[in-house]
């Protein structure tokens, strides 16, 4: 471990060693306490918002996160060159980084965190399983050894039994982490598993643990100061996930009693006082169906949904941080913490939920958040989002005296949300939150995974869209009557229209009426009268109902929103057609998305076989394998490992035979 304690003087002006949402979160509670804010950024967040808002900003390198958010020695040049005296790192980046913690400590700096000692210890998910085990708590049955060496691993595998987990020991976020059900696909996890932990944390090691089927993900909020005070906050459960990332998470838990709450509470704050531990931390514990729970890791930060915990506590939890790193005792004993009614949040993440999470970037192009309900953000209308950084871009928290008042509160906030311009899984998450076992409490870390098909199943606006979309396209286009005019014009002619939505297709026919309404001709026929067309809204009659959509016309795109599911519509009545299929049958490899070549697994002169991985891309911190269309000869690689290259560009091309 390094050397050196947690440092405690006053403070006047942070830097917040961070971006998005969370660097406005922070400033807003440093600005309450009288505090001036310094924000750091890179060349791809330039024009930030949390750059603007900030008192004074400074550049700390490129676009990727190895040349500026990970770059210690920029960050530390930056507080110097601003005369901040105090780092709160926020979390991700360099949160949770010993070296981080020591350097701030270093320059005379103040770190607003735990010791260095303590974040080595706790980050290490090796060493930390030993401390806590050494301290009493349950912990996950695993190998934690040093021998790393494939044959070594697959036969630690073999001891502990399938299915196992593969965890990066110096990780988080879902990172380098891989479930895996047989001996058979070990060694290809394995690698993946490395080589994800090593772009993300520079340390390829990882550790196995046996995996506990369909758990709870339970995490205890505690608090340490430097006059020996320790508390917890009650526990969140985190358990719905995609790729081993939190996607909702609530507080307190639907399935966590007062007497198992009082349990873990009491091990998690034996754990920080044992630990000397100063500054915001959560134990992470998996619970099992009959109660049991095991520790998985501490992580030694603020965690992206403390939200919930604020909101049920009536705490500040960046206040508590920023007045224990002055050296302040808490100011509330655990005999002082009341719960109160139930929280949730959801992460709003510009991905494609349809084609497995593949993460998106690209320009916002309208961004409007709900009145009455806290949504955590860093955007506006004409945002970048870069594909460098974390694919969460919102997070949108309810609060409600009940579970079902919290959960009808969130999906009314999502569907007065808008988001136009970058594919996000706004819908995904309101069929989480309408889905009936969601509803009844019952989600473990297996729910996404066992209602995968049912969460993304079209809605019951499936077959009306495209017609509201062709209404739309039609009204909005410069050119036609206007929709004011009523009866005073005659009846069109059927025009043809043609539109894409998500890849599919749909033949139109837009007719507009003697008495002023419109038809609509799909594989069924829809008739709207338009009581209303403003620039960005529309309400409508339909079937004898009165409703409304939002939306945003930009040339032969329309982004419309209805009922809280947001779709991108292309316009391709006067299209050609397309050429190459966008699947590979071409034979050529397209990039998915906008990322960084990070393994190229073929080379010119190999035979593949349709499906077998070709490449892999790196794109807001996740790994996602391309793969052959065709059964070919590789005829030439486009691209070199540790190129950025944009979706649609050719990485590979095959020759059929």
């Amino acid at each position: 471990m390094r050397n050196g304690s947690v440092q405690h003087r006053p403070f006047f002006k942070v830097l917040v060693a961070n971006r998005g949402e969370i660097a406005l979160r922070v400033m807003r509670s440093a600005r309450r306490l009288g505090l001036g804010v310094v924000a750091v950024y890179s060349d791809a967040d330039r024009d930030a918002l949390h750059v603007r808002q900030a008192d004074r900003a400074v550049r700390i390198g490129e676009a990727l996160p190895a040349q500026s958010y990970l770059n210690i020695p920029a960050i530390i040049a930056a507080a110097k060159a601003s005369g901040a005296d105090a780092v709160h790192p926020g979390y991700g980046f360099l949160a949770e980084n010993e070296e981080f913690a020591q350097a701030c400590k270093d320059a005379d700096l103040v770190f607003i965190g735990p010791s260095p000692q303590a974040i080595e210890a706790m980050g290490n998910k090796a060493g930390a399983k030993e401390i806590m085990k050494k301290a009493g708590v349950p912990i996950v049955p695993g190998y934690q050894g040093a021998d790393q060496s494939d044959e070594v691993m697959l036969a630690e595998a073999r001891k502990i039994g399938f299915p196992v987990m593969i965890k990066a020991v110096a990780g988080g976020g879902g990172r380098g982490m891989r479930l895996v059900t047989d001996a058979a696909t070990f060694p290809d996890a394995l690698r993946s598993a490395r080589s994800e932990a090593k772009a993300a944390f520079g340390d390829p090691t990882v550790i196995l643990e046996r995996a506990i089927q369909n758990p709870r993900h339970i995490e205890i909020q505690v608090f340490g100061d430097s006059h020996g005070n320790a508390i917890h906050l009650g526990e969140r459960d985190c358990s719905v996930q995609r790729r081993h990332q939190k996607l909702i998470e609530e507080a307190p838990s639907p399935a966590v009693t007062p007497e198992l709450r009082a349990k873990m509470g009491e091990v998690a704050v034996a754990a920080v006082k044992a630990l000397r531990y100063e500054g915001a931390g959560t134990l992470e514990f998996l619970l099992d169906e009959s109660g049991e729970f095991y520790f998985m890791e501490m992580n030694t930060r603020l965690q992206v949904e403390h939200p919930v915990t604020e909101a049920i506590t009536g705490l500040d939890l960046v206040e508590l941080q920023l007045r224990v790193a002055r050296g302040e005792p808490l100011p509330v004993k655990q005999q002082d913490i009341k719960f109160s009614g139930h929280a949730i949040e959801v992460r709003l993440c510009s991905e494609d939920a349809a084609h497995d999470f593949m993460p998106q970037s690209g320009r916002i192009a309208r961004w409007q958040v709900p009145e009455g309900i806290r949504v955590e953000h860093a955007l506006e209308s004409g945002s970048e989002i870069p594909p460098f950084y974390d694919s969460m871009i919102a997070k949108v928290i309810s609060h409600g005296a009940t579970r079902e008042e919290a959960r009808g509160r969130l999906i009314r906030g999502l569907e007065q949300l808008t988001a136009f311009g970058v594919t996000t899984n706004q819908a995904f998450l309101m069929s989480c939150l309408r889905h009936p076992g969601f509803a009844r409490g019952e989600a473990t870390t297996a729910f996404i995974g066992s209602h995968r098909d049912e969460l993304l199943a079209p809605g019951r606006d499936g077959a009306f869209n495209p017609a509201l979309a062709g209404l739309l396209l039609y009204v909005t286009n410069p050119h036609a009557p206007s929709w004011r005019d009523g009866r005073s014009l005659a009846a069109t002619f059927p025009l043809p229209a043609r539109i894409e939505i998500a890849g599919q297709a749909y033949e139109l026919e837009v007719t507009r009426e003697r008495d002023g309404s419109y038809t609509i001709a799909n594989a069924r026929q829809d008739r709207f009268e338009i009581d209303q067309l403003d620039s960005d809204a529309i309400r409508f009659r339909h079937d004898g109902v009165m409703d409304n959509a939002r939306f945003l016309r930009d040339g032969d795109r329309l982004y419309l929103a209805h009922r809280g599911v947001p779709l991108a519509v292309t316009d391709l009545t006067l299209a050609a057609p397309k050429a190459a299929a966008a699947n590979g049958g071409d034979g050529k490899v397209r990039a998915a998305m906008n990322g960084r070549v990070v393994a190229v697994l073929v080379k010119p002169g190999d035979r593949v076989a349709a499906g077998q991985p070709v490449m892999t891309l790196e794109a807001m911190k996740m790994e996602h394998v391309h793969k052959a269309g065709i059964d070919g000869v590789i005829a030439a690689i486009d691209v070199t490992e540790g190129e950025q290259v944009t979706t649609g560009k050719i990485v590979a091309e095959i020759e059929a035979g």
